[in-house]
């Protein structure tokens, strides 16, 4: 039997909303897993029966959405974490440039980068209480310096991964140090930068719920933390769900202003059907190759004159 050229193992690809549809019965069946261990209490290894049910959530959820302290607490994150995640991309570039691109800022900053960047962001949360006067302040301070580093380092790989021939041609057609930065080096560390990026906001979200745990007063950690306390579970979900939510909603906006900015870029696909498409699209081996037309009159004079 025949096997059509491309298929091998990779079948028939689906359409666009086969997907979504595929994506949607992924997670309806892990929340029907969710209810049958829980509502029938289920103790193996890990005890369900202490894990509130899918409709317990739902029921909780539902009363925070008819509340003002839901929206508020949303409200004071979103606000925590776009203010010290834009400060640490701005600042993250700038200094990733610098340090790669002059060894004078390397030596002088980039020692003092390194002993910093191990430490833990939610670490800092001691320093943070002492150094800033408020614990406003203080989050923003910390969610900042959670997605800074990760922005450094690939910003710095980016820049210092360029080939020298690009700059080298710039300088060539007269171009300066700045010409080469807004020509050469934004444009190819772009992709590094914004995978950085990507990085930088999912830590920034793990860093400012647990700051506002420790030290905030309003926020969704603090009301996750509040319900914990409480002995509230349903609570305890709605805000590890918010929370899931919102870091996929921001993460999914890095990642498409990326390919909005980077659309230049060649790219490569991985759907199962392009694959496909592009292999069936390729000259068969058996295939005798078509001979080149023959040159016109025209041509003809134009290459005799060459």
């Amino acid at each position: 039997m025949r096997r059509r050229a491309g298929a091998g193992l990779v079948g028939r690809p689906l359409p666009t909303a086969g997907r979504y549809a595929l994506r949607v019965v992924s997670l309806v069946a892990a929340l029907g897993v969710w209810q049958a261990l829980t509502s029938l209490d289920i103790d193996l290894w890990l005890r369900f029966s202490q894990f509130p049910t899918v409709t317990d959530v739902a029921h909780a959820f539902a009363d925070r959405l008819a509340g003002p302290d839901y929206w508020t607490d949303l409200t004071d994150s979103l606000t925590r974490i776009l203010s010290g995640f834009l400060l640490a991309a701005v600042l993250g570039v700038a200094t990733g440039v610098l340090v790669a691109r002059s060894r004078l800022a390397e030596d002088l900053i980039g020692p003092v980068l390194e002993v910093v960047r191990p430490i833990p962001a939610i670490a800092l949360v001691p320093v943070a209480i002492l150094l800033f006067p408020s614990n406003e302040q203080g989050i923003v301070f910390i969610t900042f310096t959670a997605a800074f580093f990760p922005v450094l380092v690939s910003t710095r790989h980016a820049v210092r991964a360029l080939t020298p021939v690009w700059e080298e041609a710039v300088l060539t057609m007269g171009g300066g140090r700045w010409r080469i930065l807004g020509s050469v080096v934004l444009p190819g560390a772009l992709p590094g930068i914004f995978g950085g990026l990507s990085v930088g906001i999912g830590v920034s979200w793990i860093c400012v719920i647990s700051a506002e745990m420790i030290s905030g007063q309003y926020g969704v950690g603090y009301r996750t933390w509040q319900d914990y306390t409480v002995v509230d579970y349903p609570g305890v979900f709605v805000g590890m769900v918010t929370i899931g939510v919102l870091g996929w909603l921001t993460s999914t906006a890095v990642e498409l202003l990326g390919r909005r900015l980077t659309r230049w870029l060649p790219r490569t696909s991985y759907d199962a059907g392009d694959r496909a498409r592009n292999v069936r699209a390729l000259p068969s081996a058996r295939e005798p190759k078509s001979a080149a037309p023959a040159p016109t009159t025209e041509e003809a004079r134009d290459e005799h004159l060459v």
